[in-house]
């Protein structure tokens, strides 16, 4: 079989500090806004957005410098954001082939992609770039797209070209389409853009046309690397990289928040990436953590997860909103750290005479608000422990099936026990060592039927040692009323107790 055709993509996109912060900020994207680092007083500007470039910002910029632009927003750079954004990037660019080479530095993110083979699932090269594309613009994110057979053209051209812009190098034309542009797009030293300048070499044309050897006279072999770069000649050696996939975002605020309403506006914003990557894989969210950086330095973190995987926002929002109201954070918060753990999206074929089945949403919050009021440990499954103490169970997180729907069985109908908790005292006659009359909540009940008596016991080898007997009831007042019970004698303090009641 033969080897297909060198291809590849490349993602550039500049200022990428900037367009870091500003994703998860979009009441700032259409404000002139820089981004500073370092320590005070010694703040400079290390990445601006367009608008903050065309008022005649430029990095390098002090603080006191920056003052005198009205109306500019000054942000802090946030080394996690810019991690989190790269991350969600090469997921997004991992969606299109498992081949993605990260070759970002300097405040610019660049990845190549390998898409050799893919046409026959994403279409045709400039089909899959303009995709490529959009899902880098719902992510936030602004930048440029190339297509070519070489992938140091095609990094050359994506430097060369505006964000939001499309080019595909056509195989065998790489040096015309690099030939008009600047020699910026190279990594030039220092002494290798003075040497040009004073040659008056300024395009990638200018210095594909220099003679080979009288180049390499002159600069060596750094001069023939140059020139196959200019002329789209260099070949590369690809180095992929495998990120692991992980749903994180990160935030820094701008100033502390102390209200909810306000974090929930940008936990919205956060969930939105989040379920936008998990809906490129076919996945939905799982289960949702959250951590608050508080001041002090303390750390609030909680957990949230539904029956069923999601990824519903509003649902979700909803959840982190009654889970923060019923465990609300001590301090300010300074930073937001979302954790996102995938789940499949499986979907229920019901039969057409089978009830439709209740959305699994109004359980969730249903769930979520009576967490709030009894508490997480109150709320589940109840579980029977490997034993026959009474009370023996456990409550677990309640999940619904993502399978098919489980089929009601067609047994008789039993009659249901209500559990009193805790047991109630009542007073009990006993003939012939079988309960005769007993009185429960001030009515006296003459016993019918008994069945019984089940003894229990156990756990002798330590401080909760039991023992009871149990008894199912038939009984009767005076004026007729029937009454089932379950009736539980303590063995080892006399003690009888109404256990249940059945309906």
């Amino acid at each position: 079989m033969s080897k297909p055709a060198k291809i590849y993509v490349c993602v550039h996109a500049t200022e990428f500090p900037a367009q870091a912060l500003l994703r998860l900020r979009p009441d700032l994207r259409k404000r002139p806004c820089v981004v500073m680092e370092g320590e005070p007083p010694l703040q400079q500007v290390c990445s601006l957005n367009r608008r903050a470039r065309s008022l005649g910002l430029v990095r390098g910029m002090t603080q006191v410098e920056v003052d005198t632009f009205p109306g500019v927003a000054a942000l802090r750079r946030s080394p996690s954001e810019e991690a989190a954004a790269t991350a969600a990037l090469l997921e997004c660019a991992g969606g299109f082939s498992p081949r993605v080479e990260d070759r970002s530095k300097a405040g610019v993110f660049l990845a190549a992609i390998d898409i050799a083979g893919t046409t026959a699932l994403f279409g045709p090269p400039e089909t899959l770039a303009q995709n490529l594309l959009t899902r880098v613009r719902a992510i936030g994110i602004s930048a440029s797209v190339t297509v070519g057979a070489n992938l140091q053209a095609a990094v050359a051209l994506a430097r060369g070209i505006p964000a939001q812009t499309v080019k595909v190098i056509p195989a065998g034309e790489e040096g015309a389409a690099l030939a008009p542009l600047p020699l910026t797009v190279l990594d030039l030293s220092e002494e290798q853009a003075e040497t040009f300048s004073l040659w008056g070499i300024r395009t990638l044309g200018m210095l594909g046309a220099l003679p080979e050897k009288k180049l390499i006279a002159r600069m060596g072999q750094a001069g023939k690397r140059l020139r196959q770069m200019a002329r789209g000649e260099l070949p590369h050696l690809f180095q992929p990289v495998e990120p692991a996939f992980a749903l994180t975002e990160r935030m820094k605020l701008d100033s502390p928040v102390e209200v909810l309403d306000a974090l929930l506006f940008v936990v919205n914003l956060m969930l939105d990436q989040l379920i936008r990557r998990a809906t490129a894989r076919v996945l939905a969210l799982a289960s949702v953590g959250v951590t608050l950086t508080l001041e002090g330095g303390a750390t609030h973190s909680r957990t949230v997860r539904p029956a069923l995987p999601t990824n519903d926002r509003q649902l979700w929002l909803k959840l982190l909103h009654l889970d923060l109201e019923a465990y609300p954070p001590q301090a300010a918060i300074l930073a937001v750290a979302l954790d996102a753990e995938p789940g499949s999206t499986s979907k229920v074929q019901l039969g057409l005479f089978t009830p439709q089945l209740p959305e699994p949403t109004r359980l969730d919050v249903t769930l979520a608000r009576i967490r709030a009021i009894v508490g997480d440990e109150n709320v589940g499954r109840a579980v029977l422990t490997d034993t026959h103490r009474p009370e023996g169970f456990r409550m677990e997180p309640f999940s619904a099936p993502s399978a098919q729907p489980a089929e009601i069985p067609s047994a008789p109908l039993r009659p249901a026990m209500r559990r009193l908790r805790p047991a109630e005292a009542v007073f009990v006659t006993v003939q012939s060592e079988r309960p005769k009359v007993f009185v429960f909540r001030d009515r006296r009940y003459a016993v019918e039927r008994a069945f019984g008596p089940w003894l229990t016991g156990g756990e002798w080898w330590n401080s909760t040692l039991w023992g009871c007997e149990q008894w199912d009831l038939v009984a009767r007042t005076q004026d007729g009323a029937m009454l089932c019970c379950c009736l539980i004698r303590d063995l080892l303090q006399e003690q009888w107790q109404m256990a249940s009641l059945y309906d």
